[in-house]
């Protein structure tokens, strides 16, 4: 349990509003989360009851490993994307 006033991240929504709610400087924010989807909501214009419990973070579907770093392709070939778009071809984001 966290105290409201050192709030900073993720946090149950108090309000039961949604799963999530993001907090920035023990104050609730706009930003709300359910499972894996973020959207806007503001939060109501009353206090909340009872401390504040972090959230868990959601697990990314493949653990991430399907992620890559922007300037992967150029750094094996400075024309990948170039050649890439001239061919109409995804090769140069396929591991080696």
């Amino acid at each position: 349990m966290t105290s409201a006033t050192d709030a900073e991240g993720w946090y149950s929504d108090p309000y039961g509003l949604h799963e999530q709610r993001w907090f920035s400087r023990g104050r609730p924010s706009r930003l709300v989360r359910d499972g894996l989807v973020e959207t806007d909501d503001p939060p109501p214009d009353r206090p909340f009851d009872g401390p504040l419990s972090p959230a868990p973070t959601p697990d990314a579907p493949g653990g991430g490993s399907d992620l890559r770093r922007a300037d992967e392709a150029e750094a094996a070939d400075p024309n990948a994307y170039y050649d890439a778009a001239m061919n109409g071809t995804s090769e140069i984001f396929r591991p080696n």
